[in-house]
């Protein structure tokens, strides 16, 4: 019995797609060298369709997605169909044509049935180098692009399935880890391979007259969906802030604004009031700075819509050239996932005048992106360690934070100790929560993480960017703002002192970098929280007894551990009045 173009046939092919998107994910993890591809899992996957709209995208980094959206856009601009081929991969990084920062390398490959094109799958991954300045390219400070490493245009890496010698040969001569580099994007291509094959399959399975028409059901199923949330709040115009700490370059802090106009079934996102591009590398591309924007409405307006093209029909984005969310080339962008994280703070912020039952107080919202690099005692070899650490995630409406778990756009996996230390010269000293850096509120902000690296080697390289460290995670309706972090080298030493959130340094063997993440705010009153629940935080060692009596007026004995009931009623009803 031949298919149709029905809503059942199209969920059934829906979810098909996201399965490929997850398959080529997994390709990639399990084939990758660097652990920030196989560990941390900085990267994303999608399928699309013949007019290059993004069907369905693996479960993996939100904020990669529109990496492909824009990029798919500028490819088919610079690409005739008959330009492509069979077996063709084409790889493109440039964070001017659509793409984010140059160690995001973003590859697209065609899906041919029966002879026609008939869909595109792409892969995007963060790499553990790309040449520039600082291995790694995390370096803050950082002043045009030309520093951050190899950019790319779109070219062919494959050509009917086969590697181009010379584009694989520059790579090599510019990267300080080419065997981690090149394995890494050969797992890429796996992917892309993979997500082929699969395509194909589901073509061959279905037709491509129902696949098509299933498709273009699937994207106006998603339109509608979010039309529909977007009827449900209110109209007007909401605008909400926030800071970044400073660009790396000078100690000015640069401010951050969204404007949300929302009219019956859409939305006009505007960025009046932000600051100009700077010097360093806080600059954030536009396809960053969609994938933002898309996140938070997303979220609050149907986190559960099927995330594809037609999700964002009904959004509108308006950023001024030569602002800091659409600088003007040759800024620098590295580090623009610092710039990112606060709009989707903003966006929030904004939103919570609206519906304030569908939003979380302040995150960490920052990036911690670490790079150390030296050589290896025992092989002798240049090795580039990136880490990238999250930090608390804001109290909900209902709910405390999530701890020590990275929150908007990125959603990376924690490094594990034993995978660092197997592979790099470092040891990591400690590894944990930081009491009371939660905020305070009927429902807690989550507690930033501390990571204490210790390096083995000489003539290490330390390059960083991060964030939130001036400026506190914000508390809402009553709650109270979390801690900021600091980075601080050699704590409890002669020689302690603290570290810029951005730069580049060099360690001596022996030495210990302590990063001590942003923690998040509370939501509500914190004299409105149940006790047990305070009672529970200080056995579990995430808020002092102090803390317990200074934010929450309850009252703990410290030596049977329990709740002085009447002491608590007293200092909170004097507390209130």
């Amino acid at each position: 019995m031949p298919y149709k173009p029905d809503p059942v046939t199209m969920q059934v092919i829906r979810y098909a797609m996201e399965q490929v998107t997850d398959e080529m994910g997994r390709t990639l993890v399990r084939t990758s060298r660097s652990t920030v591809i196989k560990e941390i899992e900085d990267i994303s996957c999608a399928v699309f369709d013949r007019h290059g709209n993004t069907v369905a995208q693996a479960h993996h980094a939100p904020m990669l997605l529109t990496g492909f959206e824009l990029g798919m856009r500028s490819l088919l601009q610079r690409f005739r169909p008959e330009d492509f081929e069979e077996g063709d991969i084409i790889i493109f990084n440039d964070p001017y044509s659509g793409g984010q920062h140059v160690m995001d390398l973003v590859s697209f490959a065609p899906v041919f049935f029966d002879g026609e094109l008939v869909g595109f799958v792409g892969s995007i991954a963060h790499h553990s180098d790309m040449g520039g300045a600082a291995p790694g390219g995390t370096a803050g400070g950082l002043t045009e692009i030309y520093l951050e490493g190899l950019r790319f245009p779109f070219v062919k890496l494959y050509k009917r399935g086969r590697e181009d010698p010379e584009l694989f040969g520059i790579l090599a001569n510019n990267i300080r880890v080419p065997d981690k580099t090149l394995g890494d994007i050969r797992a890429q291509a796996s992917a892309d391979f993979v997500g082929v094959r699969r395509m194909r399959d589901i073509f061959a399975k279905y037709g491509p007259d129902v696949v098509h028409r299933c498709l273009e059901m699937l994207l106006d199923y998603s339109e509608r969906r979010i039309r529909q949330g977007l009827k449900a709040i209110p109209d007007g115009d909401y605008s909400g802030d926030d800071w970044i700490d400073d660009d790396g370059f000078t100690d000015e802090p640069i401010h951050l604004q969204v404007n949300i106009h929302k009219r019956g079934e859409e939305a006009l996102i505007d960025f009046e009031g932000t600051s100009k591009q700077v010097r360093g590398n806080i600059n954030c591309p536009l396809a960053t700075v969609h994938a933002a924007v898309y996140y938070a409405l997303i979220a609050v307006v149907d986190p559960h819509v099927p995330p594809n093209s037609g999700c964002y029909r009904p959004f509108t984005i308006e950023a001024e050239p030569g602002l800091i969310v659409n600088p003007r080339p040759p800024a620098a962008v590295g580090a623009r996932t610092n710039t990112s994280q606060k709009i989707t703070e903003a966006m929030l912020k904004a939103l919570a005048q609206a519906v304030p039952d569908r939003v979380m107080a302040g995150s960490h919202a920052q990036i911690t992106n670490c790079g150390f690099s030296g050589y290896h005692p025992r092989t002798g070899r240049r090795f580039v360690y990136i880490d990238i650490q999250g930090g608390g995630a804001g109290a909900r409406p209902m709910k405390d934070g999530r701890d020590g778990q990275d929150s908007h756009l990125a959603r990376f996996k924690n490094t594990p100790v034993e995978a660092v230390e197997l592979e790099y010269p470092v040891r990591i000293e400690r590894y944990e929560f930081i009491p009371d850096s939660g905020g305070a509120g009927r429902f807690r902000g989550a507690l930033g993480l501390r990571r204490d690296i210790r390096v083995l080697v000489d003539d290490v390289s330390f390059a960083r960017y991060g964030d939130r460290q001036r400026f506190a995670p914000f508390g809402l309706f009553g709650g109270k703002d979390g801690a900021p972090g600091t980075f601080i080298l050699n704590p409890g030493t002669p020689d302690e002192r603290p570290l810029k959130s951005k730069g580049l340094d060099h360690l001596r063997k022996g030495e210990v970098v302590s990063l001590r993440l942003p923690g998040a705010g509370g939501y509500g009153d914190p004299l409105e929280r149940d006790p047990a629940l305070v009672l529970r935080d200080v056995r579990d060692g995430k808020v002092t007894v102090e803390a317990a009596r200074r934010d929450y007026g309850v009252i703990i004995d410290p030596e049977s551990w329990t709740v002085d009931e009447a002491a608590t009623q007293e200092e909170r009803f004097r507390r209130k009045e």
